[in-house]
């Protein structure tokens, strides 16, 4: 199939082309060369019946790849027993949301250390977590792709190495890795391809290749501070990173095909279409040699 390259909600170049609506998203998608939307559920999942199945209609008519990303206010760590049970309740409404708009994959936050310490917390979120598949399960959603995702603040869950462990509790789970989030929890850790490599053969030594291959990825330049994350910038950025082109290198070399959503801060439109660029280019070296 080849990676899939799109964006995390609507960039603003969408709206400059006189778009109103995410219903046309499709269609700007398509009009740009991409293949895949990820809906933006951060404030919670408000989307209705009606609507998701139009996206749906306009996602097949151009050939888009959806998916969703959950409620940032989930945390899978909690201890709260009402908390928990109501973070499980919002994966079910995404997991229904992005059903009803044709596709199959759930980003999750796996939650924040609290006081608790790293291990206590990464525990209770994967019972949470394996709470929330058979809740899915038992609703016959078994074929909803939950993708917890590696988070860009250093006192939050979400490693790499804790992430594969989320993803170690079902076979169906996918990382969802964002290079920016791991760049800026390492404060610049990601900068040539070696570093690109090493993670991915964490992540196919941990999980195989089958689901390696199919990876969910999130990329963007993210400025960093000494706690970590700070904010989302453009490919413009030439201070912080990480940079694409070796990733392209990485991917193009093992023959994966990943799900690649940019989160740049309002040119996810422009900035995917260049990392794709990069991984053609990268492919076609790679047929010369």
């Amino acid at each position: 199939m080849g990676a899939v390259f799109g964006t995390a909600g609507n960039p603003q170049d969408f709206y400059d082309r006189g778009f109103k609506h995410s219903l046309q998203m499709p269609e700007y998608l398509y009009g740009l060369g991409l293949g895949a939307y990820e809906y933006q559920c951060g404030r919670g999942v408000s989307i209705g019946a009606e609507t998701a199945t139009a996206v749906k209609a306009e996602s097949e008519k151009y050939g888009i790849v959806m998916s969703l990303h959950s409620p940032y206010f989930i945390s899978l760590s909690t201890d709260d027993a009402d908390k928990a049970a109501n973070n499980i309740r919002y994966i079910v409404q995404s997991a229904e949301a992005v059903r009803a708009m044709g596709g199959t994959r759930v980003v999750v936050h796996s939650g924040s250390c609290g006081k608790t310490g790293r291990a206590e917390a990464l525990a209770r979120s994967k019972a949470n977590l394996a709470r929330a598949r058979r809740e899915l399960d038992d609703r016959g959603m078994d074929d909803v792709v939950l993708c917890p995702e590696t988070m860009g603040k250093i006192n939050q869950l979400g490693t790499l190495e804790e992430v594969l462990e989320l993803c170690g509790i079902d076979e169906r789970f996918i990382p969802c890795v964002d290079f920016g989030h791991l760049n800026a929890r390492t404060l610049g850790g990601i900068k040539s391809r070696e570093d690109f490599e090493h993670i991915l053969d964490e992540m196919e030594n941990a999980l195989g290749r089958y689901r390696a291959e199919r990876f969910h990825v999130h990329f963007s330049k993210i400025e960093y501070s000494s706690g970590g994350e700070v904010r989302h910038l453009t490919f413009e950025d030439n201070v912080f990173g990480p940079d694409f082109g070796p990733f392209a290198a990485a991917i193009a070399a093992r023959d994966y095909s990943p799900v690649i959503i940019c989160e740049s801060a309002g040119t996810q439109g422009e900035d995917a279409v260049a990392m794709q660029n990069m991984l053609r280019k990268a492919e076609t070296e790679l047929k010369i040699k």
